[in-house]
């Protein structure tokens, strides 16, 4: 499958709104009702598009994998779990669809976010990934990330997981 890779656009809101919902839809069919459950808006995506960097994969013109660089840190992330360094980005709201998972593709979206976030510069990329059936902790692992920690976050199991850049 041929990938390109972008920034996304207002233009691509609606697109990444129903990518994330399919992506939640299919985990609470698999995994049943949990944090991963809930609905992303084109106003949410909109607010995301203002405030990180949102990567999309295209194959031929359908978006089908996305991830955010925000370089806020997401509520759920405490930074006493994570190497110091003078600039980090939080990798948050990945999504493959559904159809096309396990075929490499959030793996070459994720070396896409590497890539661009050396560019940056940025030291390191952090994470937070559901420590549950629904989670994907051994994939940011395949990914060469790091465990950094485990804590509780409204009632949600999480792993903090790091890259040094």
């Amino acid at each position: 499958m041929d990938l390109t890779f972008s920034s996304a656009a207002e233009c691509d809101a609606a697109a990444l709104a129903a990518l994330h919902n399919a992506v939640a839809e299919d985990l609470t069919r698999s995994f049943g009702v949990g944090p991963w459950s809930g609905a992303t808006t084109v106003k949410g995506v909109l607010f995301g598009l203002r405030n990180s960097r949102i990567l999309i994969a295209r194959s031929c013109d359908e978006l089908v994998a996305t991830l955010r660089l925000p370089t806020k840190k997401p509520w759920a992330i405490d930074r006493t779990y994570f190497t110091p360094v003078e600039k980090a980005l939080y990798l948050i709201n990945m999504a493959v669809a559904p159809s096309l998972q396990r075929r490499g593709i959030g793996r070459l979206l994720i070396a896409e976010a590497v890539r661009q976030a050396r560019a940056w510069p940025a030291n390191a990329i952090r994470l937070d990934a559901f420590d549950a059936d629904a989670g994907a902790g051994g994939f940011y692992k395949k990914c060469g990330f790091e465990e950094r920690g485990r804590i509780i976050y409204r009632n949600a199991p999480l792993i903090y997981y790091e890259l040094l850049l």
